[in-house]
C-alpha cells in the first residue's frame, strides 16, 4: 500500500512538472509571436515617419511592412547567427584561448613580481614617463 501511494505521489510530481513545462512553452510561442507582430508595427511606423519625408517613397500598411521584414529576414539571417557552430569542418578557423594567450601564460610566473616592482620603482618610472612626454610635447601644445 505505501508503495503504491509513493508511485502516486511520484507521477504526480511528474505530470505537474510537465504542465508547467508545456504553459511555459505555451507562454513562450506566444510571447514570440506578441513580439514579432509588435516588431513588425514599429517597422511600419518608422517606414511610414521617416522613408517618405527623407526619399520620397509611399507610406505602406501592416502587410507592406510584414512583407518587408520577412524579406529582410530572408536575405539578411534569422536571429543574428550568433549560434555555436556545431559544424567543426568549416574553413574559419577557430582559435582557442590557450592559442591567443600562449605567450602569456608561458610569462605567467614573472608577473608575481609586479606587485612588488610598482611599490618600488613603478608610482616614479610612470611620473618620470609622463614629465618626459609633457616636455616632448611642449611645443605642440
Amino acid at each position: 500500500m505505501e508503495h503504491s501511494k509513493d508511485f502516486e505521489k511520484s507521477v504526480e510530481k511528474k505530470a505537474k512538472h510537465y504542465v508547467k513545462k508545456v504553459v511555459k512553452v505555451i507562454a513562450m510561442i506566444i510571447l514570440g509571436a506578441i513580439l514579432f507582430l509588435l516588431a513588425n508595427y514599429l517597422l511600419m511606423r518608422l517606414w511610414n515617419w521617416l522613408m517618405p519625408d527623407l526619399f520620397g517613397l509611399t507610406t505602406i500598411t501592416y502587410w507592406q511592412a510584414l512583407g518587408i521584414f520577412v524579406m529582410a529576414k530572408l536575405l539578411f539571417g534569422f536571429c543574428g547567427g550568433g549560434g555555436k557552430n556545431k559544424d567543426r569542418s568549416s574553413h574559419k578557423k577557430k582559435f582557442k584561448a590557450t592559442h591567443r594567450c600562449s605567450t602569456m601564460r608561458r610569462d605567467f610566473d614573472q608577473w608575481k613580481h609586479y606587485e612588488q616592482f610598482w611599490k618600488e620603482e613603478g608610482a616614479e618610472a610612470y611620473k618620470n614617463y609622463v614629465e618626459r612626454i609633457k616636455n616632448d610635447n611642449h611645443d605642440t601644445e
